[in-house]
């Protein structure tokens, strides 16, 4: 560990060396280039170096137990206990942050979600689940933008499907998907029983055109009208689109715009999500035979999450995790949630890197 850590410093005072260089500030798209690079190794250099200082503070006061003086052997004494507790937190930051980086994390995210069983609660659950993140994107300074959405006409949704972009979305979002359960008492249900519905939640990194090749040969692009709830018109002319990506045999249909060009670039970049997203999930799998490892699956296939309306409480299932602010949560005060969520996944790649060591 502490060679890499060598080498990654030696790596910064390089870059810092570059950066100082009047050349390279006159070549805008270079320096910003050095300067992200810079910055992404500036927190583990820093910690090494706060590490290799403390190790020199300890070997000092180590010395200072040989003197004659009483007050200044408590004083060292004191000092060593106090570096001793801190090196190991500082050695287990340091592990955290050499881990390999996830190259998605810096992207926006697809979101779709979709009622599952539960008929018309489900619906209206995916609408309040739609809500939730909505909240969540607001409070972190995020732009939505809603890219696709098939309601029921009384305030649910059977599926809706939006573009969130900001600062590290996929990052923050990308545990999110999976089966979310609620169980609560619905609005119609007059003998005031519990109905479980499910929802399903996907997070996709967004995909640029050099992420995927999509030839234009695999497209099949069908123009039809697009209609509202119960099949009334809401447009008079062909701008709906459906895409579809005949190897795989992926669907996507926009019809909220009333132009068919901007339906067809949304559900176009629908479908490049979804293609990177199968791509990453056959590369998982890959990786998790070769190694029988379960390391951050994110399988959207599993329930991941219940929220009991009733005992207003949310439980995550993949950490045991059960927070009892069910109100908040709903409105979008999702950190805690989603932070230990990271920390647990970041443990279990400490792990797994620790065995293949």
């Amino acid at each position: 560990m502490f060679a890499k850590l060598e080498s990654l410093e030696r790596k910064y005072e390089e870059l810092e060396k570059e950066l100082s260089s009047p050349e390279v500030f006159d070549d805008q798209e270079r320096y910003k280039k050095l300067t992200k690079s810079h910055a992404d190794l500036a927190d583990v250099v820093v910690l090494f170096r706060k590490y290799r200082q403390l190790k020199s503070e300890l070997e000092d006061n180590k010395e200072m137990l040989e003197d004659s003086d009483p007050d200044i052997k408590e004083m060292a004494e004191a000092e060593i206990k106090s570096i001793k507790a801190e090196l190991p937190k500082i050695e287990e930051q340091m592990q955290v942050l050499l881990l390999p980086k996830d190259p998605l994390d810096e992207k926006n995210i697809i979101l779709e979600i979709r009622a599952g069983t539960g008929g018309e609660e489900a619906a209206l659950f995916a609408a309040d689940l739609f809500r939730m993140y909505s909240r969540f994107a607001e409070n972190m300074r995020w732009k939505l933008e809603i890219m696709s959405a098939h309601d029921t006409g009384t305030g649910g949704f059977k599926e809706i499907i939006a573009n969130i972009s900001g600062d590290r979305v996929y990052s923050w979002l990308k545990y999110e998907s999976g089966t979310h359960r609620v169980q609560r008492v619905p609005a119609t249900e007059s003998q005031g029983r519990i109905h479980t519905s499910a929802v399903t939640v996907a997070i996709m990194p967004e995909a640029a055109e050099v992420d995927v090749d999509i030839s234009p040969t695999e497209l099949r692009v069908d123009v039809f009208r697009a209609s509202g709830p119960g099949g009334q018109s809401v447009n008079t002319t062909d701008s709906a689109i459906r895409v579809t990506h005949i190897p795989t045999g992926l669907v996507v249909i926009c019809q909220d715009e009333k132009s068919q060009h901007k339906n067809k670039a949304k559900a176009l970049k629908v479908l490049r999500s979804r293609l990177l997203q199968l791509k990453q999930d056959e590369q998982k799998e890959k990786e998790d035979e070769a190694r029988r490892s379960q390391v951050g699956t994110g399988d959207r296939s599993g329930r991941i999450r219940t929220y009991n309306f009733p005992q207003g409480r949310v439980s995550d299932h993949r950490i045991n995790l059960t927070l009892y602010k069910l109100d908040a949560f709903m409105e979008g005060d999702l950190k805690e949630m989603v932070e230990a969520l990271s920390a647990h996944y970041q443990a279990e790649a400490l792990k797994a890197q620790a065995d293949e060591a």
